[in-house]
């Protein structure tokens, strides 16, 4: 049977120095899951924070301020993230690739990111005048609060399909 041309790209990439150097050796591949893992806690608990003030929790704390300071450790946490996963990836590429949950991490991560588009492009645009139309800028608008429980929801999800590629 003739293996497919993508494949065969996953299969290339394991098959690399990369690939080899992550299953060969006694640290590294500890060491980017390690960093995963602290990648995803610190963009995860970031997101976390800040969509439950959007959805109303901790309303003594203005939320620009809080944005101001957790979108930039999320982005840090995601670039963490996706650069050690990529390394994990590599050790066993053409095998994960297959993996239900794998596939399934990918997507939510995929509509996670379109969810922050649309956040950021939509009601983020307008975050200073959010305070002129609630008093106090205390709540935030209803599209801000679907986009915000659309983020939880998915950024969770991520979390749990990537705890379940080692079961499939």
């Amino acid at each position: 049977m003739e293996q497919q041309p993508a494949a065969s790209i996953f299969l290339a990439l394991q098959e690399s120095a990369l690939g080899h150097a992550m299953r060969s050796s006694p640290v590294l591949y500890p060491a980017a899951e390690i960093l995963h893992i602290i990648g995803f806690v610190v963009l995860v608990g970031s997101i976390l924070a800040l969509d439950l003030r959007l959805l109303g929790l901790a309303r003594a704390i203005p939320i620009q301020p809080m944005a101001q300071l957790l979108l930039p450790m999320a982005r840090v946490g995601f670039v963490l993230a996706v650069s050690m996963g990529f390394l994990l990836f590599s050790a066993d590429a053409s095998h994960v690739v297959r993996n239900p949950a794998f596939l399934s991490k990918l997507l939510l991560i995929a509509a996670a990111l379109v969810n922050v588009v649309i956040a950021h492009l939509g009601p983020w645009r307008r975050l200073e005048q959010w305070g002129a139309e609630m008093p106090g800028g205390t709540e935030a608008p209803l599209g801000v609060k679907a986009t915000a429980l659309l983020s939880l929801l998915l950024w969770l999800g991520v979390v749990c399909a990537g705890r379940l590629i080692a079961y499939m």
